[in-house]
């Protein structure tokens, strides 16, 4: 089978072969304390002190040999086991562990980190510059990868938490009163959604998971600020009073209809034009109004 020339070999964590550090911890108190009674206690036999001298010299290297093994894992913890440059396993039982000496150990928190990001500016699909930012709760998922696949897995997360917020925000737009469609102030959790999934998307290659992410700062940038502001309420009285006038056009309708249907008055096109001319003055107006009473003809 042929491979394409950028496929990239991932590492994928699996068990490594360590041994429980408490058995050796408890060979190395009992040879200390041999060692200590036998040179307390004189205990050494005339013309066997160069015996007594190699056996201290072993005993030494012994010590040292088991002692240089251990290292220890806390909850929530991995390390990562290398035998001279080529990872062997990940090794995540806590306690006391023990390893041989030329075994290389690196270790990985597998806790849950929250990354709050700084404020960054970027382009909505519209083109308004808006101001974002971000918190992110991330935790390494696969040890190998986070250590051999990228340089700093730390790094990584924070440069790519601001690439897939500005994906993010240049997908959308900042608020919309004309069509309905997803905007990043108006949308929350569809934002948030996207925003988990882009990250999960470009943080897998370092084995690394995303549980949360959601915008924490929105706002247009301050140099269009005030005038964005002046937009947003124009927009919005606009549509406001595009309620208020289908909403008094219906109430008119049903006046009509009423007014014919209880068969109160009959009118012809020039009284029913006056009707509603007055009608939707009167709802659509801003000020109280003041009636006005016609003692003549409408034709007078």
């Amino acid at each position: 089978m042929l491979h394409s020339e950028n496929t990239v070999n991932r590492s994928q964590e699996r068990p490594a072969s360590t041994t429980s550090g408490y058995p050796l911890l408890l060979v190395l108190l009992v040879l200390l304390a041999f060692v200590a009674w036998t040179a307390t206690t004189g205990g050494i036999a005339p013309g066997s002190v160069g015996l007594f001298g190699a056996s201290l010299v072993l005993a030494a290297g012994v010590f040292l040999f088991v002692a240089i093994g251990f290292y220890m894992i806390q909850p929530n913890q991995g390390v990562v086991v290398t035998l001279f440059g080529a990872y062997t396993g990940t090794d995540r039982k806590e306690g006391l562990r023990w390893v041989l000496p030329w075994m290389g150990r690196k270790k990985v928190s597998v806790r849950t980190h929250n990354l709050h990001s700084e404020k960054i500016k970027i382009n909505d699909k519209r083109g308004n510059p808006i101001d974002m930012a971000c918190n992110v709760v991330w935790r390494v998922r696969d040890t190998a990868q986070a250590t051999f696949d990228v340089d700093s897995y730390q790094e990584f997360v924070e440069i790519q938490i601001e690439a897939g917020l500005r994906t993010v925000g240049a997908r959308h737009p900042y608020d919309d009163f004309e069509e309905e469609e997803v905007t990043l102030r108006g949308s929350p959790d569809v934002v948030n959604a996207e925003l988990r999934t882009e990250l999960n998307e470009r943080l897998s290659v370092a084995g690394i998971v995303v549980d949360e992410a959601g915008l924490t700062h929105l706002a247009y940038a301050a140099e269009i600020a005030s005038a964005m502001l002046r937009r947003q309420q124009a927009e919005a009285v606009i549509a406001a009073r595009a309620k208020l006038v289908m909403g008094a056009v219906t109430m008119v309708q049903m006046a009509l209809e009423k007014l014919a249907a209880d068969d109160i008055v009959h009118l012809d096109d020039e009284r029913r034009a006056a009707m509603v001319s007055n009608l939707m003055v009167v709802l659509c107006g801003e000020r109280e109004v003041n009636p006005v009473v016609n003692a003549g003809s409408l034709y007078q």
